[in-house]
């Protein structure tokens, strides 16, 4: 599924049969990807990111 060239769009994973969050990259040699078609994706970004500001805020 994930090897499918239609679900790339240049190096970001998009693909909403696709349940999983993270993917392995076109070539699986280099790693892992996240699937931008999953609302779960940006959740976790955004909790990164509130994370990464409230350490920084609170030092």
């Amino acid at each position: 599924m994930h090897q499918n060239p239609n679900n790339w769009r240049g190096v970001f994973y998009h693909n909403k049969m696709d349940y999983r969050i993270i993917v392995p990259k076109q070539n699986p040699m280099l790693g892992y990807t996240l699937n931008f078609s999953s609302p779960l994706t940006y959740l976790g970004l955004i909790a990164i990111a509130v994370i990464i500001i409230a350490f920084s805020v609170l030092s």
